[in-house]
C-alpha cells in the first residue's frame, strides 16, 4: 500500500505532536498512512509512564510530557525523526513485530553504511557496541499508530548527559558522525526510508509539508 512521506523540515515538537493526534483522530478506514520526516529544536520529551527523576538536572531545554510509550529522551537539530502514522489494524502485525521491523529497517540502513548494529529485546532501540544510536516510542490509539523513531546523525549529544536516556542510568549514546558516516539528516532519511518501506511493505511517495 502506498504511503505519503511528508518532509516537515525543522519544526517545534509540540505542534507536530498535536498534529499527529489530530490526524489520528480524524482518520477513517480509507485514510492513507503517512510518514513524517522532521528535525526538532532542542527538547526533552517524557513518555506516558515517564518518571521525572530521569531528568537529572534543570536546563534551558524545555520538557514536554507526551503520550508515547517510554521514558525521557532528547531531540535536537542533527537528529532524524520519522513519525509513523499507520493504520495498525490494516498493517496486520502485533506490537512486538512492528517494533522489530522498525529496528530491522534501521539496522539494515546502518549495515549499508558499514556499521554493525543490533536491537535489544529488553530495551527497544538500536545499539552500536552497546551505545544507543536510535530510539523508538510509539502510541496506538483507535487502532492506529503514531509517534515513531529517532536516529542520531550529526547532533550535539551533550544533552543526553543530563538525563537517563530512555530511563537507563549511564546509557551511552552515539551518532553517525562519530562512527565515520558524514551524512546530513536529509541524506540519512533518503537511506532509511527505503528500508522502512520494505519492512512495513509499503511504497512511499514523497511530498513536502
Amino acid at each position: 500500500m502506498e504511503r505519503l512521506v511528508k518532509q516537515l523540515g525543522l519544526a517545534d515538537y509540540e505542534p507536530v505532536w498535536r498534529n499527529m493526534q489530530a490526524f489520528t483522530d480524524a482518520r477513517t478506514a480509507d485514510t492513507a498512512d503517512e510518514l513524517w520526516v522532521v528535525e526538532h529544536p532542542p527538547v526533552y520529551t517524557l513518555g506516558l509512564a515517564g518518571k521525572p527523576e530521569h531528568l537529572l538536572c534543570q536546563t534551558d531545554i524545555p520538557l514536554v510530557r507526551t503520550d508515547r510509550g517510554g521514558q525521557v529522551t532528547y531531540h535536537g537539530p542533527g537528529q532524524l525523526v520519522v513519525y509513523l502514522l499507520i493504520d495498525f489494524k490494516r498493517l496486520g502485525l502485533g506490537v512486538r513485530e512492528l517494533v522489530r521491523r522498525i529496528e530491522n529497517a534501521i539496522i539494515a540502513m546502518l549495515a549499508e553504511c558499514g556499521i554493525e548494529a543490533a536491537g535489544d529485546v529488553n530495551a527497544p532501540g538500536v545499539y552500536v557496541q552497546g551505545e544507543k544510536i536510535a530510539s523508538l516510542g510509539l502510541r496506538i490509539r483507535n487502532g492506529a499508530v503514531y509517534h515513531g523513531l529517532s536516529l542520531n546523525v550529526d547532533m550535539d549529544l551533550a544533552p543526553f548527559n543530563w538525563i537517563n536516556p530512555c530511563g537507563y542510568q549511564g546509557l551511552k549514546v552515539t551518532r553517525l558522525k562519530d562512527l565515520g558516516v558524514p551524512l546530513t539528516v536529509a541524506e540519512a532519511a533518503a537511506h532509511l526510508l527505503p528500508h522502512l518501506a520494505r519492512e512495513l511493505d509499503i511504497q512511499a511517495q514523497s511530498q513536502p509539508a
